[in-house]
């Protein structure tokens, strides 16, 4: 199992939880930088270092870019993955707020489109949910699903058609997973058929501000 870990919370604020991604970097598919809920409007020295340590250690690094389901100005987004790529040296894009209808669809294989002529080697959209399946044929990576482990738990189905996707096209990230449970999360998204997750303790208004602790379990047991 492949992890992705988006950890939006500031280098400097916790200093303790980058410094185990960065240990743990081989563990990880890729990792989401978020420095202002995109890039922001200048580079942040934190970040900046932060970056250059996880690129050494063999991460693959993408750059937070809100689509707004569709309602953000192309140029407005372009810009930003610019700005990741030229401040903080990253290897493609984490788009978040992806529309999944097929209405939405030709507008979000234009942004791919564009989005890789500029240099985006990488692109993982995030529409939360299972989109139509067009949408899976323009990322690298696409995330069926965002939510709370109760809604996993509890209520989440999957479409027949994703039992014809490679698993490591899918990935589950799941907020407010207890700790004792994390590995049956990430079992849990094996057996969905997602070979990329993203399991977090963290609650609202944002659980991502804590790191995985998957990042420290192997076959289980806590390394």
């Amino acid at each position: 199992m492949s992890l992705l870990v988006p950890l939006y919370v500031h280098p400097a604020e916790d200093p303790g939880a980058w410094h185990r991604l960065i240990t743990g970097a081989a563990r990880t598919h890729a990792v989401v930088l978020n420095p202002a809920s995109g890039p922001g409007t200048a580079p942040d020295p934190a970040y900046t270092a932060a970056a250059r340590a996880l690129r050494e250690a063999g991460a693959r690094l993408l750059g937070y870019v809100d689509t707004d389901y569709g309602t953000r100005d192309r140029a407005a987004i372009t810009e930003e993955a610019r700005r990741h790529r030229d401040w903080y040296r990253t290897d493609g894009c984490f788009l978040d707020r992806v529309t999944a209808t097929p209405a939405g669809l030709p507008g979000c294989r234009r942004l791919v489109r564009e989005l890789r002529r500029q240099g985006a080697g990488t692109v993982v959209l995030n529409p939360g949910v299972h989109p139509a399946p067009g949408y899976l044929r323009l990322a690298d990576l696409t995330v069926t699903f965002e939510g709370h482990w109760s809604t996993y738990v509890s209520a989440f189905t999957r479409p027949s058609w994703t039992a014809r996707q490679p698993p490591e096209r899918l990935c589950h990230l799941v907020y407010g997973v207890p700790a004792a449970l994390v590995p049956l999360a990430v079992r849990t998204a094996t057996e969905r058929g997602a070979g990329v997750c993203g399991p977090v303790t963290g609650e609202g208004p944002n659980p991502w501000a804590t790191l995985t602790p998957a990042l420290t379990w192997t076959n289980g047991v806590r390394s």
